[in-house]
């Protein structure tokens, strides 16, 4: 199973890797993913990452015409390696590398993931803030427990068109599971549970989402179709 990102074009999965869109969607003071469209299904498709295509989430040819310029420019250091803070609690560690998609389950009903961290010595909070950093589709936080051991259980792997209707923009692409990313010059990616993909081309992280297409008001025609 593998993404093959393309030079200044779209990616290419392969290995029957299951697709379906997913919406963020808010409930009270945290957020779930709920069914979004009926995607069709392949052995083997190409994803837009330019942001121009007319049949997205599917690439249509539209970088061409639109000299799309697809430069990867993240890191391709290890997690470890990019980890820059790690909160503490009693029986846990929240590692956290700021690679951020702005898709906010990180903030729960019980407060926000790092809080609920430095409080984890009330059973439930270590329960949410472990739901919390394992929902993250970034994969930028990652809890384990004291001997740096990840407290979550290795994903199925799928490839999920994610909507954010409660922004009015189209969100990224979440490669959940096991799935190797090879970036268009053949090296790849540290395989991980979670990543998320730019799929506005807005990214300055490529191939990684960054936010940007908060920013950048990106829309793939669901917005517009449902009449957000």
């Amino acid at each position: 199973m593998r993404v093959k990102i393309t030079k200044n074009g779209p990616y290419l999965v392969s290995g029957g890797i299951p697709i379906r869109e997913m919406v963020i969607t808010p409930q009270g003071h945290h957020y779930t993913l709920s069914e979004g469209r009926t995607l069709p299904q392949a052995e083997t498709y190409a994803l837009c990452r330019c942001g121009n295509s007319k049949n997205a989430p599917f690439c249509d040819g539209a970088h061409v015409p639109a000299a799309f310029d697809g430069t990867e420019t993240a890191s391709r250091k290890p997690y470890a390696q990019r980890v820059s803070d790690i909160t503490t609690g009693t029986s846990m560690y929240l590692l956290d590398d700021h690679r951020c998609a702005f898709a906010r389950f990180c903030h729960t009903a019980r407060g926000d993931v790092w809080s609920l961290t430095e409080k984890d010595s009330n059973s439930q909070n270590r329960e949410a803030a472990i739901k919390a950093a394992g929902e993250c589709p970034a994969g930028r936080l990652v809890m384990t427990d004291k001997d740096m051991n990840p407290l979550e259980e290795e994903s199925k792997p799928e490839i999920i068109i994610m909507q954010d209707p409660e922004k009015g923009v189209s969100s990224g692409i979440f490669v959940k599971g096991p799935i190797t990313v090879e970036a268009a010059d053949g090296t790849e990616y540290e395989v991980r549970n979670r990543v998320m993909l730019c799929r506005c081309g807005e990214s300055e992280n490529k191939p990684f989402c960054n936010a940007n297409h908060v920013g950048a008001e990106f829309d793939d025609g669901y917005i517009r179709l449902e009449g957000v």
